[in-house]
């Protein structure tokens, strides 16, 4: 099949963009290297937009959170993601959380639905020389075609480490010490899995973690910064005693039923899959080797016959210098006619790495069509975190970033405090829906108009 735009990356990102290209009727090739004798240090299998990581998308709540904002606006722009993520979604309080073989799957049968974009199993190694391209190849991005990207640029990438929690079968955890609850309980109330810690226990707990053995950096991975919003949870301990506390372990809202009281510390876990069998230990991304993570993790109360799916790990994450290297339409500067999309831009977060897959494919929609393109309004939150990731970040000290409200202008007037996420929220839908106006994506388009969901 001819295609109108070569897509390199089956992630989140290149998976949003090729729907978002497809289903306009533009032919897409979408490159994926899993599934054609090759893996990253990260993934398991050879399924579009795979989720490594945590298997939740966060909070979705569209009016008093960034997050949720975005989720909302992704739905108005009919993305793939938010629509797999409705069929996938298993139970997690006021968070969108899913399936990771459903969602997957769900990516996987909607595109290849649209008939218009073609999923080959190719390595690609080189930044394509025409034709319009989105390199959306994500944080594990092969070695020859990060160093190819490099050459282009003529900018070091740079690197932080993103960590992977252990997970849990559920059928494995004592439920006469663990109980179901979600914090100051909100939710259906069996959200989460609680394993409570005393005193004592917490002690021998963050001793341990600094004593454990850790798996070595390999050569090329030493002297990488962590990421702040993916912290393991050794290095978490070592900031300080009571850091876990205030962090990934807190007791704060949740009442013990046994005892009525908070614990010292609390170790949830969250549902991984639809049928409630596997749960992730909610912040315990770790370096540790694996015996060292068994043989620590069991001293969790409740978790002292823990059988694991799936342990710890820690992977390289790789982004490149997108304030200076790309316009506002996401373009490479030296070479506009690619585009970069995803974690590669220095967006974090499944979502954040969706939504610029998502304007990625319809900014190349509208060029391949003729139209004219104004990126949305910082007020919004696509707006907000492209411009972040466009020029608005401090170039020399650039780090990924999930979308937050401190990306979104601050009000011109007096607005209470209490009222602040609320006035975000409120002025980013009525700016979005100014923008849908005028830029009257839903017509002319060479497929099908586009049908604005919400």
């Amino acid at each position: 099949m001819s295609y109108d735009v070569h897509i390199i990356g089956g992630g989140l990102a290149g998976s949003e963009a090729a729907w978002q290209l497809g289903k306009r009727g533009l032919k897409v090739r979408l490159s994926e290297m899993r599934g054609s004798g090759e893996m990253t240090a990260a993934h398991q299998t050879d399924g579009l937009a795979e989720l490594v990581c945590s298997n939740s998308f966060r909070s979705d709540d569209a009016e008093s959170n960034a997050v949720g904002l975005l989720h909302q606006e992704m739905r108005t722009l009919d993305s793939l993601t938010m629509a797999a993520a409705e069929v996938a979604k298993v139970p997690a309080g006021s968070a969108l959380a899913v399936d990771r073989d459903v969602f997957s799957a769900e990516v996987m049968r909607r595109l290849q639905a649209l008939g218009t974009v073609e999923i080959v199993r190719e390595r690609v190694d080189a930044l394509p020389a025409d034709g319009l391209a989105i390199i959306a190849t994500g944080p594990l991005t092969a070695m020859a075609l990060a160093e190819n990207i490099r050459g282009a640029t003529g900018e070091t990438s740079l690197a932080f480490f993103d960590a992977i929690a252990p997970i849990v079968y559920h059928d494995s955890i004592d439920m006469d010490v663990a109980w179901y609850a979600s914090r100051w309980d909100k939710g259906d109330g069996k959200d989460y899995i609680n394993c409570p810690m005393n005193k004592e226990q917490y002690l021998a707990f963050h001793a341990g973690l600094i004593t454990a053995e850790k798996a070595e950096f390999k050569e090329w991975e030493k002297d990488t910064p962590y990421f702040e919003g993916c912290m393991p949870i050794e290095v978490m301990a070592e900031r300080g005693l009571d850091t876990l506390r205030f962090g990934p372990m807190k007791p704060v809202g949740l009442d013990n039923p046994k005892t009525g009281r908070w614990p010292h510390a609390v170790v949830q876990l969250r549902q991984d899959n639809k049928m409630g069998s596997i749960w992730n230990m909610v912040g315990f991304q770790t370096k540790m080797k694996h015996a060292a993570q068994v043989e620590l993790f069991r001293t969790i109360p409740g978790l002292e016959k823990a059988e694991f799916a799936r342990l710890g790990g820690l992977h390289r994450n790789t982004f490149i210098r997108s304030p200076i290297l790309l316009d506002r339409q996401l373009r490479l500067k030296s070479s506009p006619h690619i585009r970069f999309a995803g974690q590669i831009t220095g967006c974090e977060g499944y979502v954040e790495s969706a939504a610029v897959g998502l304007m990625a494919g319809i900014m190349a929609a509208q060029e391949l069509s003729g139209r004219s393109f104004t990126p949305p309004p910082i007020t919004t939150a696509f707006g907000a975190l492209l411009s972040h990731i466009t020029g608005d970040a401090e170039a020399d000290s650039y780090q990924p970033m999930n979308i937050n409200f401190g990306l979104f202008p601050q009000p011109e007037g007096k607005v209470h405090k209490k009222e602040r996420k609320a006035f975000y929220t409120n002025r980013a839908r009525t700016d979005l829906a100014g923008w849908l106006s005028n830029q009257k994506l839903n017509t002319d388009s060479p497929a099908s108009p586009l049908v604005l969901a919400g």
